[in-house]
């Protein structure tokens, strides 16, 4: 893979209206040109391309659900019509629905498959003669159910193992054509929605959001939380020059969550 000027370069972020896919995007900001930023809610994404901005990128926004085919479509065409060109897409777009096995109907299942793995799946298919030309960089987003499956996470370790294979599938086809292809597997990060849930759960179960806060980690036996910007320097890693022979590998970034080799 050659190297490239990244502040002539072009970035796609898709979840990026909160998160690690926000954190991701304000940091790509510092090394890329142009940041497209996608995600379904419009409003947020205007909050996430003032970051951008303020760290000298242009911010592109595409408020648009990547469940339907039309909507990634959609994304590479403004893209490559605006700029020319997609040096990375860094895909974290997808929560799953966290439903126990048993109780999770074929439906719950459909959507999450659909907006995790299908809308990366299309989206990275539909950039890739794009990333040929760039010689470019692919990230896919997993998480670290996938390597501890649990009933009550059936749907969310199932769709983010997927994730892995089929970045496996795609750094296999980046080696011939030059698009470097990685995953990241993420453990509990404190985002707005687990913080969210926290404030929820803790007061029913007699506890204050901080006491839940400290309880949790130290259940999967690890010392905090992680930040989305701890992920998100990871992703800007991964898609910089300094990582160019580093492809077709799934890197953890959990605290030691995971105790398997």
């Amino acid at each position: 893979m050659k190297d490239r000027n990244m502040k002539e370069s072009v970035a796609i972020v898709t979840g990026a209206s909160q998160g690690i896919g926000r954190a991701t995007a304000i940091r790509l900001a510092k090394d890329f040109s142009v940041v497209v930023l996608a995600a379904r809610d419009g409003k947020a994404l205007q909050e996430t391309a003032g970051g951008v901005t303020a760290n000298g990128a242009t911010p592109l926004t595409a408020e648009l659900d990547l469940r339907s085919s039309e909507s990634t479509e959609t994304l590479v065409k403004q893209t490559l019509d605006r700029f020319g060109r997609i040096d990375a897409l860094v895909n974290i777009a997808g929560a799953v629905p966290q439903i126990d096995l048993f109780e999770m109907t074929d439906q719950q299942w459909q959507d999450g498959m659909e907006l995790k793995f299908h809308g990366a799946r299309r989206l990275t298919i539909l950039a890739w003669e794009a990333l040929k030309a760039s010689q470019g960089s692919v990230v896919l987003t997993s998480g670290s159910a996938a390597l501890d499956p649990k009933p009550a996470f059936a749907a969310v370790a199932a769709i983010n193992a997927a994730i892995i294979a089929m970045a496996k599938a795609f750094a296999e086809q980046g080696i011939k054509d030059g698009v470097q292809v990685n995953s990241v597997v993420p453990g509990p990060v404190m985002t707005h929605r687990r913080r969210t849930f926290m404030e929820k759960w803790a007061p029913a179960h007699g506890m204050t959001v901080e006491e839940a806060t400290k309880k949790f980690p130290a259940q999967v036996g690890i010392s905090r939380y992680g930040t989305p910007e701890e992920v998100a320097d990871l992703m800007a890693f991964l898609v910089s020059p300094s990582a160019k022979w580093l492809t077709g590998t799934s890197v953890r970034i959990d605290g030691g969550e995971i105790k398997g080799i």
